[in-house]
């Protein structure tokens, strides 16, 4: 590949909208190959969000699509409308046989721009599915809940398969969800290979935002887990290689479908050298944080509750929460009353979104109470600032933890917690050795520039490789 060439990059709630690790891996990535032309076709919630990063030189293309935003477009004649749900019919009737569906007369048959909206309630193919699943899924609950969920489930679906994507030599998915749905189209549109890159399991990670929505009631809420399930699955069928960041996650992979040979590790990396060039500082006292957003999937009560234990045995610690607090207001808002109603207000501190390397310099612990993580960056900054890491047993965590009971909690188990932080505080003379393994353990496997040339030699391997069969035929 040369900078004629580009990749085009499908991403879904986060870059370059929202700030987060997945987020800073992506901005990264783009910088680190500036050989090489990236377009960014974006799924994002809603209008005129601002852009939280300055979109590196190498980015030739910005395609934003609202998904929930319903656009007028052609539409589509009779013939073309009947072929479409006879294949929709054809596909789920794949699903139910538990059989990998062939998408590319379906996507074939969709153009760039077609208005399907409503579609799915008022063809008669998609009228008459509704029904029959009503009946037989959801018949204790309201039809006007299971009607609304099944439309808004296609509209969604049908607006990135209609959308305009732009034209790349290869297809990059950061997640499988609408984003790996878009790679699926582009690959058979435009004939170029696909790639996708799981930080996280997406489909995992919905469902557990389903189970905790009170607002999704009986069938709806399995009609959603399984709808996430079947797209994981139809992207890891379609994609030309799945990467993941860790040896687990690759495992969880196969087992819904993905093929082994397909599947390659390629885990995170940091600048190494800035984070290891950090002056650590000791101030008076003790320091506890938290690098994260303040959203539920960070369980930030939990960190909250923690701080309140560890006060209790450490008196006169001093916490701090490191990270944009914008993202879930209303979560935002019951962390801060959590900590009023626990008398943290002296010693407990909101930060917002703050350069991390000023705390780095001076944090006695760095704890993560997430109640799920793939690979987290802020682990393997930490360590490379060489500051000791308490967290939570999941993702990746224990991994990079060196399976430490010393350091590892169950997911909401503040005590736990706690009590890991007072060994930390307990065992000043056993950090030292801890800190430089982990800070040599970083250096040798997270290097951010050995990880990045990887990606490249990906890219380029796969891109010749689609050239090359191209032309043969």
């Amino acid at each position: 590949m040369n900078n004629e060439h580009h990749v085009c990059l499908l991403l879904e709630g986060s870059y370059p909208y929202i700030t987060g690790g997945v987020s800073s891996w992506v901005h990264q990535l783009i910088k680190s190959i500036p050989e090489l032309k990236f377009s960014l076709f974006t799924i994002s919630p809603k209008k005129n969000m601002e852009l939280n990063y300055q979109l590196p030189e190498n980015v030739v293309g910005h395609h934003n699509v609202v998904i929930n935003d319903i656009v007028s477009g052609k539409k589509m004649d009779k013939k073309r409308e009947n072929a479409v749900f006879d294949q929709i019919k054809v596909i789920h009737k794949s699903f139910k046989a538990n059989s990998n569906p062939d998408l590319n007369h379906l996507f074939s048959l969709i153009k760039e721009g077609d208005y399907l909206h409503r579609l799915a309630v008022l063809h008669d193919i998609g009228w008459k599915m509704l029904l029959e699943g009503n009946a037989k899924k959801n018949p204790i609950y309201a039809f006007a809940d299971y009607f609304w969920a099944w439309k808004s489930a296609h509209d969604m679906m049908f607006k990135v398969i209609a959308s305009d994507i732009p034209k790349a030599d290869l297809y990059h998915a950061v997640s499988t969800g609408y984003a790996g749905l878009v790679g699926i189209v582009a690959k058979i549109r435009y004939e170029k290979p696909l790639i996708l890159t799981e930080h996280g399991l997406y489909h995992k990670e919905r469902e557990m935002e389903i189970k905790r929505a009170s607002y999704v009631k009986g069938y709806q809420r399995d009609m959603w887990i399984q709808i996430y399930n079947k797209i994981s699955q139809m992207v890891y069928q379609y994609s030309d290689k799945i990467i993941t960041l860790f040896e687990l996650n690759r495992k969880k992979e196969i087992e819904l479908g993905a093929l082994n040979e397909k599947t390659i590790v390629i885990p995170n990396g940091i600048d190494v050298m800035k984070f290891t060039s950090v002056k650590r500082q000791k101030r008076p006292g003790f320091h506890v944080g938290l690098v994260g957003r303040v959203v539920p999937i960070k369980d930030i009560k939990t960190f909250i509750i923690s701080c309140k234990i560890i006060l209790d045995m450490i008196p006169g610690s001093k916490f701090y929460c490191i990270g944009p607090d914008d993202e879930d207001i209303n979560y935002f808002n019951e962390c801060q009353i959590l900590v009023e109603r626990l008398k943290l207000n002296d010693s407990f501190e909101f930060t917002g979104t703050k350069n991390v390397m000023d705390y780095y310099t001076f944090l006695d612990v760095v704890m993560l109470t997430s109640v799920r993580e793939a690979q987290p960056l802020v682990i393997l900054e930490a360590y490379a600032a060489g500051v000791p890491v308490v967290a939570t047993r999941v993702g990746n965590i224990p991994e990079l933890l060196d399976y430490d009971e010393r350091l590892l909690a169950s997911p909401k188990d503040p005590e736990k917690l706690a009590q890991n932080v007072k060994w930390i505080f307990d065992h000043p003379s056993l950090l030292r050795d801890l800190i430089d393994r982990n800070k040599l353990k970083v250096v040798k496997f997270y290097d951010r520039q050995e990880v990045f040339r990887a990606y490249y030699e990906l890219y380029r391997s796969i891109a010749i490789q689609g050239i090359d069969s191209k032309t043969r035929e």
